[in-house]
């Protein structure tokens, strides 16, 4: 069986292993404060172009989120998401266990729009009942959404043109960063992020590395006392310098990069064979996600030699699913699954 079911089943890049390997037995002071992350954290803020950017990594991203808004919010506050948002729907309430409620907005595509975050705030500060109810102070994104799908510059500008007005933080959550910087026609990058958003993380996680995320803060009034967050919320890790080996290699010689458009590229492929075929997908996307409706009879032979990953029926003779390269994926595998495609479809 030859897995697309998602982006993170493989361990990590060679270079990142070999470079574990070599500083086995190094000794260094524990929690993030060794020489290696200091490396790392000056390579992510110089790709983001940003010196007083604060970088600080943490295992994975359900941890990055919640510490985050916890980080950012003051206990009656809310953060505002699509309602297909990975805090609303994917991460067992974490948000809300750790005090913050997340206030779910309608979207098609995975997107939230500027107007829309108008009119939520607007319509909490018109409400004359309004401290009865979490009052919005932080807007979260996905870059790719939950759907695969990338704001464009411009939509990005306008979400933080909004949030600047209104007062409002901008999170953008980057589990699959890497993915969306890379996708053919994409016109946002790291110094935009470090630009509009007043915080966002590149995801190590499905990109190459072992486990971890980097977390960077360009809003002082997040990044004063993060630490301190970090640490009560269990995030700070003692052998810290095992998230700075994974990023100090990842934005070595643009690799971070290399990788993810490679994954970017197989997918079109896929894509452009289901497209030749005429398969509907749910989203239109470019990123390394495909989301194709494919009938009952096709998903099942497609299954005998194939994992992806299901994603709901959209009537009663059809599925979508999501199919799924990574950095790790082989060219031979996207070759047997376009053949499958070619002939069974």
């Amino acid at each position: 069986m030859l897995s697309f079911q998602n982006d993170y089943s493989e361990g990590c890049h060679p270079n990142i292993l070999a470079r574990l390997n070599q500083t086995n037995f190094l000794q260094t002071p524990g929690y993030g404060t060794d020489e290696i992350c200091a490396s790392a954290a000056q390579r992510i803020r110089a790709a983001c172009g940003g010196e007083a950017l604060a970088v600080h990594f943490l295992v994975g991203g359900t941890q990055a989120n919640l510490i985050v808004i916890a980080a950012a919010l003051r206990p009656h506050q809310a953060a505002v998401g699509a309602v297909s948002a990975h805090i609303n729907v994917h991460e067992t309430g974490a948000v809300e266990a750790t005090g913050h409620k997340v206030l779910g907005l309608p979207s098609a595509d995975g997107k939230l729009t500027a107007s829309q975050v108008r009119q939520a705030v607007e319509d909490h500060e018109n409400d004359p009942d309004r401290e009865h109810m979490a009052q919005p102070k932080l807007v979260y994104l996905s870059h790719p959404t939950e759907l695969g799908t990338l704001y464009s510059l411009s939509e990005l500008e306008a979400l933080s043109r909004v949030c600047r007005e209104k007062g409002l933080y901008l999170f953008v959550d980057g589990a699959r960063l890497g993915y969306g910087l890379t996708a053919r026609g994409a016109d946002v990058t790291l110094p935009d992020l470090a630009r509009l958003c007043d915080v966002f993380y590149i995801g190590g996680t499905k990109c190459g590395a072992l486990f971890g995320e980097a977390v960077v803060i360009s809003n002082p009034a997040i990044a004063q006392d993060f630490r301190y967050c970090l640490k009560q919320r269990g995030g700070m890790l003692a052998k810290g310098r095992l998230l700075g080996i994974q990023f100090d290699e990842l934005f070595r010689d643009g690799l971070y990069f290399s990788i993810c458009e490679k994954a970017n590229r197989q997918a079109d492929r896929i894509r452009g064979v289901l497209a030749k075929k005429g398969v509907p997908c749910l989203v239109s996307g470019i990123t390394n996600q495909i989301f194709p409706i494919l009938p009952d009879p096709v998903l099942a032979e497609l299954e005998k030699d194939f994992v992806l990953s299901p994603w709901g029926r959209v009537d009663g003779t059809h599925q979508a699913v999501r199919i799924c390269t990574s950095w790790a994926t082989p060219e031979e595998n996207v070759d047997e699954l376009c053949r499958a495609l070619e002939k069974i479809l």
